[in-house]
């Protein structure tokens, strides 16, 4: 195969850097990998080859071809995939990002979903691109396990999901997040803006602003600690009543 060059959105391929997450592509999307790259001093090469050869994906030893992809010295492994597209269940909970602007923590964010349940995520545009190698690393792999989309905006994320109930996460939010009292819907889509501004003032009137309570020594919580405590508090709420 022909070397793979460092990572451009344009491209119709990205990678995993290092062991987990490309154990991740491989137990979970090996019909996307084109080829895994390993170091000649990866001492796990056994079980990169024992996966690989489950759907005859080559494992090519390449040590300078890492090192030009990799800024951390200690990746001994890169899977090369194909980029891939896939629809959201329409009978499943959602997150909806609107507008996430840093691929830290949108991979973190990916990571929490998967932890909690949530398997669905909406990604409004403009958007961090969820397939760039930060991200991916940043998820540990977990983009594998869900399914995510982009959307143009809000509107024709709503078009195709009417049946969700919508929960949207503000400072001005009117119904303050508590663990006596959180809302138990059979279909629900978690709203949340992006790092800087949060959510336009208009999402209050889109289905129900919520409010995580805190106090008034922080301005506001940062992105992925607001995600992981909504998505913890919503499925919990749903595996009491079931």
């Amino acid at each position: 195969m022909e070397p793979i060059k460092p990572y451009k959105k344009g491209v119709d391929y990205s990678y995993t850097l290092g062991e987990f997450p490309t154990i991740e592509l491989l137990k979970c999307r090996p019909q996307a990998v084109r080829e895994v790259l390993v170091h000649s001093t990866f001492p796990e090469k056994a079980t990169i080859d024992e996966l690989c050869g489950k759907h005859k994906i080559p494992v090519t030893v390449a040590d300078k071809q890492i090192a030009r992809l990799s800024d951390k010295e200690n990746c001994f492994v890169i899977g090369v995939f194909d980029k891939y597209t896939e629809d959201l269940k329409a009978d499943a909970p959602h997150i909806v990002l609107v507008n996430p602007s840093n691929m830290g923590n949108l991979g973190t964010i990916l990571r929490t979903a998967a932890a909690m349940g949530i398997y669905d995520i909406a990604i409004i545009a403009p958007g961090v691109d969820s397939f760039h190698p930060k991200a991916v690393r940043a998820s540990m792999g977990a983009l594998f396990r869900l399914r995510h989309k982009y959307y143009e905006d809000f509107a024709d994320y709503r078009k195709e999901f009417p049946d969700h109930e919508v929960f949207c996460f503000m400072l001005t939010g009117e119904r303050q997040l508590t663990v006596s009292d959180v809302p138990k819907p059979k279909l629900f889509s978690l709203v949340f803006g992006n790092e800087a501004t949060g959510l336009p003032a208009e999402f209050a009137n889109y289905g129900q602003s919520i409010i995580i309570p805190q106090t008034p020594d922080v301005d506001s919580l940062n992105l992925t600690i607001a995600v992981g405590i909504g998505s913890y508090m919503f499925t919990q709420g749903i595996q009491k009543d079931n």
